[in-house]
């Protein structure tokens, strides 16, 4: 199975500020590309900081409304200070959180979910900006049609990697949803059946209704009896060729 990386989904060509880019050269930036949000990287082209229109809509906030009421201070001081910013240095939340190109699309996922971040620069070994990835590219997976996942499924996963026979089991696939049904020689091939099949790009969730013919997952590894020298030192001494990790 071949699973798609951030390689595969980033933004090679990125738009990108430097610190000492303004207020308003940022603003155009966003209405030039119809972006919304750019790195700011140094003269390595290593990112330091990412300005949003998050980060630029803090100015607004802090500024009276026309009939002359001033805005409530809740702002945060640090935020505040931001709001108050005139170039790019002083707008950007920082530092960078970043991607590598190789990352899987979960992994990724899970950053940006952990990091409550829309996108995140993507860089190469030594820090400089190759690309960058947001929430939409991620979400890109699921347009992929059921067919090519049923095709997947059925002859990536089932055949290649678990070795049952088509009849088996059947794979159907509707809106993403993949569901299994048939029999299997063990029990313990439901699990990671439906382990594989999540992990296949677009899946959206897998149900499964699979009979098996041998239930293995009660079977216990039987302990090899030790035989000839030093069998009588006991289960904590090292016998000869026996590796510690």
């Amino acid at each position: 199975m071949q699973h798609r990386t951030v390689h595969d989904m980033m933004t090679k060509e990125v738009v990108t500020a430097r610190p000492t880019t303004s207020f308003k050269e940022v603003v155009g930036l966003f209405h030039r590309y119809d972006i919304t949000a750019v790195p700011v990287v140094d003269n390595r082209n290593r990112p330091l900081g990412m300005v949003s229109e998050a980060d630029l809509l803090r100015k607004e906030a802090v500024l009276p409304d026309p009939e002359g009421h001033h805005p409530e201070q809740t702002m945060p001081g640090s935020d505040r200070g931001r709001a108050e910013a005139e170039t790019a240095g002083g707008l950007m939340t920082s530092p960078a959180i970043t991607a590598r190109a190789g990352w899987s699309i979960p992994e990724t996922a899970r950053v940006m979910y952990k990091q409550r971040v829309k996108r995140l620069p993507v860089v190469d070994d030594v820090g400089r900006l190759v690309g960058i990835v947001s929430r939409r590219d991620l979400l890109q997976v699921f347009l992929r049609n059921d067919r090519a996942i049923h095709d997947e499924v059925a002859h990536d996963v089932l055949r290649q990697t678990l070795r049952l026979a088509p009849q088996d089991v059947n794979v159907i696939v509707h809106a993403g949803v993949v569901t299994l049904t048939g029999r299997v020689p063990q029990k313990s091939t439901i699990a990671i059946a439906e382990k594989l099949c999540r992990s296949v790009d677009g899946v959206v969730s897998v149900h499964q209704i699979l009979d098996f013919t041998e239930d293995d997952t009660d079977l216990e590894l039987e302990q090899p009896t030790a035989t000839g020298p030093g069998a009588d030192r006991g289960s904590g001494a090292a016998g000869v060729g026996t590796r510690r990790y």
